[in-house]
C-alpha cells in the first residue's frame, strides 16, 4: 500500500533507518558502555554481522506483508523475530562462530521493541481513504477512515496545499466526468496513490470478487509459473526434512486412535485436487465409522462436518481441534497430490454440488490442494452454500496473491489458529 505522506516512520528508508540505529546501534553502545570489552574479539563481528542480517530480515519481512490483506502485523512482530533471529542463532551455531550471548539478546530486544513501535504506528487502517463518488464504490464496506467526496475541487485544492496525505479510491471503471479525470492524473504527479475499488475490497476482506473469468479480474487466468515450480520443491525437501520429527509423532497418534476407539487408524477418501484430478487424501481417523449408502444426498451429507458433530470421538476432537489429524497428508504432499498451502481439497460429492451451485468453481483447482490454506485461516471449517461463495473468493485471492510471502503469512495464522483451536469442527 501507499506511503502516509503525513507520518515519516511509513517511509520505508526511514524505518530501515530506524532498524539500524535503535535495533543495532543503541544496543551496541549500551552493551559497549557497560562491558568495554576489547576490539580485537572475533565475537563482535560475528555478533554485529549476525544481528544486523536478522534485524533487516525483519524489517523487509514486515514490510512485504503490508502488500496482503488481513495480515495484521502486529500479530507476528513476535514470530517473525523469534523467526529471524533464531535462523541467525543457528546459522552461528553451525559455523561454531564466536559470539556473545548477551549482545545478541540486547539487540533481539531492541530489534524486537522497534518493530513493534515501528508497525503499531504505521498500521494501514489509520491512513485516510478519499473515496470518489460514482460507478461501483457503494460496494465498499463503511470504514472510519473514508471520506466520500462528490466535488474533485476540493481534494485538488488539498494536493495544492500540500494538505492530502492518504490515497483516492475511484471505480476507474466509471465513466468519470472530466474533472475527476484530471484530478487522478494530477493526483498521480504528486505520488499519491489512486486505487481502484477493487484493490481496496480485496485488500480489507482478503477476498477476489469474481463476476466473470477474465484478466481484467485475476489479471491473469495462469497464476505465478515460475513460482509454483519452486514451492513444488520446497515442498519435497520439507517433508523429507520433517519425516524424523513426523513418523514418531504418527506412530503416537496411531496407537492413541487404537486405543480410543475401534476402527482403522487413516481415513481415506477420494478428494478433487490439482487441475480437478482424483486423489486418494490420506488423514487420521478421527470420526467413528459408519455405512453411507450409494445415495448422492446421503454421500453429499456424510461430507459434512457439522458443529458439534457425534461422530467425532473424544481423542478426534483433541486431534481436529490442533490439527494434528491431518499429518498423514505429508504423503500425499511428497507424491505431488497437495502442498502444505492451497485451497483445501473437497469431497467428490461436495465438489460436484459445487460445481453445479456456482460459477468458476473449477477455477480453484488450478493451484494444489493444500494442508492449510487462505480460505481455512480466515475462514475455518464451512457447509453452507453461501459459506462455499466466501470461501472460493478466498480461494480466488490465493490463486491471484500467490506468492512466498503470502505463504509465508499463511503459515503464521495457521500457527494461530492451531495454538488456539480456531474453525475446526
Amino acid at each position: 500500500m501507499e506511503v502516509d505522506r503525513g507520518n515519516p516512520l511509513s517511509n520505508q528508508s526511514v524505518k530501515f533507518l530506524c532498524y539500524l540505529l535503535f535495533g543495532i546501534c543503541l544496543p551496541f553502545l549500551i552493551w559497549f558502555a557497560a562491558r568495554m570489552p576489547s576490539l580485537d574479539r572475533d565475537y563482535l563481528p560475528n555478533t554485529a554481522i549476525a544481528t544486523t542480517v536478522a534485524a533487516l530480515a525483519t524489517w523487509y519481512m514486515l514490510d512485504r506483508f503490508r502488500f496482503y490483506a488481513k495480515a495484521r502485523r502486529l500479530s507476528y512482530v513476535v514470530p517473525i523475530n523469534f523467526l529471524t533471529f533464531g535462523v541467525a542463532f543457528a546459522i552461528i551455531g553451525l559455523l561454531r562462530a564466536d559470539y556473545s550471548t548477551s549482545l545478541f539478546a540486547s539487540c533481539f530486544i531492541a530489534t524486537l521493541v522497534t518493530s513493534y513501535t515501528l508497525t503499531a504506528l504505521t498500521r494501514f487502517g489509520s491512513r485516510i481513504q478519499y473515496v470518489a463518488e460514482g460507478g461501483r464504490v457503494d460496494e465498499l464496506a463503511q470504514r472510519k477512515n473514508q471520506i466520500r467526496v462528490s466535488d474533485p475541487a476540493k481534494l485538488a485544492q488539498m494536493i495544492d496545499d500540500g494538505e492530502l496525505f492518504g490515497s483516492i479510491v475511484s471505480d476507474l471503471h466509471f465513466d468519470h466526468p472530466p474533472e475527476w479525470e484530471r484530478l487522478f492524473a494530477k493526483a498521480a504527479l504528486n505520488s499519491i496513490p489512486v486505487y481502484h475499488y477493487r484493490q481496496i475490497s480485496e485488500l480489507e476482506t482478503g477476498q477476489v470478487r469474481i463476476d466473470h473469468l477474465s484478466e481484467n479480474v485475476l489479471g491473469s487466468l495462469i497464476p505465478n509459473l515460475p513460482y509454483m515450480a519452486l514451492k513444488r520443491g520446497v515442498d519435497v525437501v520439507t517433508v523429507i526434512v520433517a519425516l524424523p520429527v513426523l513418523l514418531p509423532l504418527m506412530l503416537l497418534i496411531a496407537i492413541l486412535i487404537k486405543i480410543d476407539s475401534r476402527g482403522p487408524v487413516l481415513f481415506i477418501q477420494d478428494r478433487v485436487g490439482f487441475r480437478g484430478e482424483v486423489f486418494r487424501m490420506v488423514k487420521f481417523r478421527t470420526m467413528k465409522p459408519r455405512e453411507v449408502g450409494d445415495d448422492p444426498d446421503a454421500k453429499r451429507e456424510d461430507s459434512m462436518t457439522k458443529s458439534d458433530d457425534d461422530r467425532i470421538t473424544r481423542l478426534g476432537r483433541f486431534l481436529r481441534k490442533v490439527r494434528l489429524d491431518e499429518i498423514p497428508q505429508a504423503w500425499n504432499i511428497l507424491l505431488g497430490d497437495m502442498s502444505w498451502i492451497g485451497p483445501r481439497p473437497e469431497a467428490i460429492s461436495l465438489s460436484e454440488w459445487y460445481e453445479t451451485e456456482i460459477p468458476f468453481y473449477s477455477y480453484r483447482h488450478i493451484v494444489r490442494p493444500g494442508l492449510t490454506g487462505w480460505a481455512q485461516v480466515n475462514q475455518g471449517h464451512v457447509t453452507d452454500l453461501n459459506d462455499v461463495t466466501a470461501k472460493l473468493r478466498y480461494d480466488f485471492y490465493y490463486v491471484k496473491n500467490i506468492s512466498h510471502w503470502l505463504d509465508m503469512l499463511i503459515a503464521l495464522k495457521t500457527i494461530r489458529v492451531v495454538l488456539g483451536g480456531l474453525g475446526a469442527k
